[in-house]
């Protein structure tokens, strides 16, 4: 037995695994891709793109050393004049997700507020991964068809 003294919230936001009615359901967490390629603060644009564009990505997420989010490069700010730095072409403090959020709620705003992508943090702000938009709608479309799903198997005749 471990008693978790940061609490119950900050267990789901560091990605913990959970128990209960919510587990096995799509989170940020879950859907977050591990393999989006980051840079640090000082490293210049032009070879960034490259890197960033060879493994058939758009976008990059800026960390320091404990890969703790600093900024977010998307294809416009990588598009950018390649000597510029990482640094001078980020959008800095991104908007970001934590580990434990609902696909609905993720599918929701990011249709809504028009986001195509946004890094998943844990609560000391370590990049878990990077969450696409098309992802989210396509986990919550089918968390949506499984609901019905199974509510139209219910029998309700005594």
């Amino acid at each position: 037995m471990y008693d978790y003294r940061a609490g119950k919230l900050d267990w789901l936001a560091a990605g913990m695994p959970i128990e209960g009615q919510f587990q096995g359901r799509p989170t940020a967490g879950s859907l977050a891709r591990t393999d989006v390629p980051t840079c640090f603060l000082d490293e210049i644009l032009g070879p960034v793109r490259a890197r960033v564009r060879d493994a058939g990505w758009n976008a990059c997420v800026v960390v320091n050393e404990e890969r703790v989010v600093l900024g977010l490069l998307r294809a416009g700010e990588l598009d950018g004049p390649p000597e510029r730095t990482a640094e001078q072409a980020m959008r800095p403090g991104p908007s970001t997700f934590r580990p434990h959020v609902s696909v609905v709620e993720l599918a929701e705003f990011m249709t809504g507020h028009d986001v195509a992508n946004s890094p998943v943090t844990t609560s000391d702000g370590r990049l878990v991964g990077l969450l696409l938009r098309e992802d989210a709608v396509r986990a919550a479309h089918k968390l949506h068809r499984a609901v019905l799903h199974d509510e139209g198997n219910h029998d309700d005749r005594s």
